[in-house]
């Protein structure tokens, strides 16, 4: 077997191990992050238990840390009480990003990971299967209940080589985009190998995982190895070390090659990550924002190439030179190592341990100027500036533009700063507080901002309205609920987030939906890419969204609008997209009768037209629509 099976078949409790049929697995540990924990805990508090029944739950703050209000500080205090109360270790603002401290100091070989954030598969890089997932589904994780997904298939990336002075693990990525683009891998586990795995230390390989993301892979794994051992012994975690590598006769559903040795500097322009030219291509573009950091390439060894190429430069004057770290450990140990002290005299604006600026918390770059940053994500506005012209890029990539003020090969350098990871990093975990052994009489502090879980009715025999929003292919979770410091303070409070639905795609949809009563989205393909945040299906459907009809949906949002009752269709003839108008009457029939037999076709009337459309389900997810979501299915089986 190859590593991914290895994980799963120790972790698979239900389903037969075949692409496309549905398998439920253990999950070992979980992460949440503030931006959808909130909503977690609220969905976990609705289930009546005591106490998470997972190895090990971690609840992160990371997202909103701008405090304009009383809003986010009331929530994190929220999250410290109910982490206490049920058993959760609590890592408290400025401690850093989820992804990066779980890689740090939670993060076990071999072990399954859910976490409510989309780049959760960051921990592939460890020999994990790390899997984003939404804030429902982690909540029932962490009630002991297995997670259930699609069997993927297992998508082997066969590294030689290695890789060139001034080309680092960004640009294998930006490589696979390139090739592959956004949908390339829909229904797969990405699985690296070959001899260039040895070249490949873990920041490295927890850069690759994280952006599997973008490929809209299920999630990425790397084998355990001694670089593996390494990195863990240095986090002083040897003893949590296992090796775990492919048999030698492994098998996998496909096989791509890729030589490290020819790869040069890549980048992805606007608006998009697979939008991928070489850097050479671009060259000169002026530039007026560099932030290196953030949700990716915010590790000590990143920070140190980015300090040690600063040392005895200054950025340029257009430039603001902004760094964002991982973690407070790679602030430490940056520091430790003079890294800071290069950085602040080279101009850097060195910024808390967080998202910021990659989630739209502040950073917003100028009016029609050009950002280049380290992030994985730039879909249009996401950086809170409209019109906004976001680059995704290397460490190398970005330190280079900083110091010339333009888009330029990091090759023009010179030497390349060698940087080794310490054989010891320092290590303090003081902001990471962990449960009491009995946390029974804890009492949870909630802020004015904190509404309660809305209940959500069970699935009609037919749902009549009217189509609401026609929108076309790649819609991200950013389109359908957007980020940044306005909206992301409400995401405890499902009314006030639901008054930004669609903002950015029609700023008159929420009116519209207040005044129709019930209706439908229609898209084109992969509806959906994006984030995990489940706000994206609740709130829509809070203000009467029941049904979405699309060309193909993105696998975590669609996960999340059949645990909130919203109906997923898919059109049987993609045509009948083109033959349906925005405000068109629509009448789906038979819906719960059908869902009920079992059936996967489900006719609908549109305007003057009667066209077929399917569910992908399985029976487990008919059932959860009929109850109206995951939380009354998962309270009618316990009760049952």
């Amino acid at each position: 077997m190859n590593v991914a099976q290895k994980i799963l078949s120790a972790h698979r409790v239900k389903g037969k191990p075949i692409p496309g049929e549905e398998i439920a697995i253990r999950i070992d540990q979980t992460l949440t992050q503030d931006a959808t924990g909130t909503l977690a805990y609220l969905e976990f508090e609705s289930l009546g238990l005591d106490r998470v029944h997972t190895a090990l739950s971690v609840s992160y703050v990371d997202h909103n840390l701008l405090q304009a209000d009383y809003k986010n500080a009331d929530d994190h205090r929220f999250l410290q009480s109910v982490a206490a109360r049920y058993g959760v270790y609590f890592s408290r603002p400025g401690n850093g990003i989820s992804h990066q401290v779980h890689l740090e100091s939670f993060g076990v070989p071999g072990k399954t990971l859910l976490g409510s954030d989309s780049h959760t598969p960051t921990g592939g890089g460890l020999g994990m299967l790390a899997i984003g997932a939404g804030g429902l589904d982690v909540a029932m994780a962490m009630a002991g209940k297995p997670f259930y997904l699609r069997m993927p298939k297992i998508w082997g990336i066969r590294l030689t080589g290695e890789l060139s002075p001034w080309v680092s693990a960004k640009d294998v990525i930006l490589e696979m985009l390139r090739r592959f683009s956004v949908k390339g891998g829909v229904g797969k586990v990405v699985e690296y190998f070959g001899p260039g795995v040895a070249t490949l230390q873990v920041p490295y390989r927890g850069t690759i995982a994280n952006m599997g993301a973008e490929l809209g892979a299920t999630g990425t794994v790397f084998p355990s190895d001694e670089n593996t051992r390494r990195f863990l012994a240095a986090e002083g975690r040897e003893e949590q070390w296992q090796e775990l590598t492919a048999d030698p006769d492994a098998d996998y559903d496909e096989i791509t090659e890729i030589d490290l040795s020819a790869q040069e500097p890549l980048i992805a322009c606007p608006s998009s990550p697979d939008n991928v030219r070489k850097v050479s291509e671009v060259e000169g573009i002026p530039v007026h924002q560099v932030i290196i950091g953030s949700s990716v390439n915010s590790t000590y060894r990143d920070l140190m190439v980015t300090a040690r190429t600063m040392e005895g430069r200054r950025a340029h004057p257009d430039v603001s030179f902004e760094i964002n770290p991982g973690s407070r450990q790679v602030m430490e140990n940056v520091a430790a190592d003079g890294g800071i002290l290069h950085l602040i005299h080279g101009g850097a604006r060195i910024h808390q341990s967080g998202c910021l600026g990659c989630i739209g918390m502040g950073q917003a770059p100028a009016t029609g100027t050009v950002s280049l940053r380290t992030f994985p994500r730039n879909f249009p506005g996401r950086s809170g500036t409209e019109g906004d012209q976001v680059y995704l890029c290397s460490p190398e990539t970005a330190v280079a533009a900083a110091v010339f003020g333009a888009i330029t090969d990091p090759r023009k350098l010179g030497e390349y700063p060698k940087v080794s990871l310490p054989k010891r990093f320092i290590i303090n975990n003081e902001m990471i507080i962990p449960p009491p052994e009995d946390g029974s009489k804890i009492p949870i502090i909630r802020g004015p901002n904190i509404q309660p879980f809305p209940e959500l009715d069970i699935l009609p025999d037919n749902i009549e309205g009217e189509v609401w929003l026609k929108v076309e292919d790649n819609i991200t979770t950013d389109h359908i609920m957007p980020a940044g410091s306005r909206v992301l303070p409400f995401r405890s409070n499902i009314p006030a987030i639901s008054e930004f639905v669609y903002h950015a795609v029609d700023p008159g949809f929420v009116t519209r939906a207040r005044e129709k009563g019930t209706g439908i989205i229609v898209g084109g393909e992969n509806y959906g890419q994006g984030s995990s945040r489940e706000h994206a299906a609740l709130a829509p459907r809070f203000l009467g969204v029941r049904a979405k009809i699309v060309k193909s949906f993105a696998r975590i949002h669609k996960s999340n609008l059949i645990n909130f009752g919203i109906l997923p269709l898919e059109f049987v003839d993609p045509a009948d997209y083109d033959r349906i108008s925005l405000g068109d009457r629509f009448r789906i029939i038979d819906a719960k009768r059908i869902l009920d037999r079992g059936g996967d076709k489900i006719p609908v009337e549109i305007g003057s037209h009667r066209i077929l459309t399917r569910v992908v389900l399985s029976e487990r997810e008919k059932k959860t629509l009929i109850a109206g979501g995951l939380t009354n299915y998962a309270r009618n089986s316990m009760a049952g």
